[in-house]
């Protein structure tokens, strides 16, 4: 999986680098991956995921066993 968050499903964007002379070039914006261990309890296991920023803060929301819940559901292997 390239640069993709396993729990937002936030992708790289493209787009033109434009400089001051409005010359345009390709570029790509990055997601903020990280790679996070979470302790699961429902599965009793550590989890590996690579994450965003974003998708870090949304499990601080909803709760790990949630999140897991719903890739397992989505057929994600974890």
């Amino acid at each position: 999986m390239s640069g993709i968050c396993q729990v937002t499903g936030a992708a790289p964007t493209f787009g033109h680098a434009v400089s001051h002379s409005h010359r345009r070039t390709k570029r790509r914006w990055n997601v903020n991956l990280q790679t996070k261990r979470y302790w699961v309890p429902s599965l009793s296991r550590h989890v590996t995921l690579r994450v965003s920023a974003r998708g870090i803060k949304s499990i601080d929301r909803r709760g790990i066993d949630a999140v897991v819940a719903q890739l397992l559901a989505r057929g994600e292997r974890i």
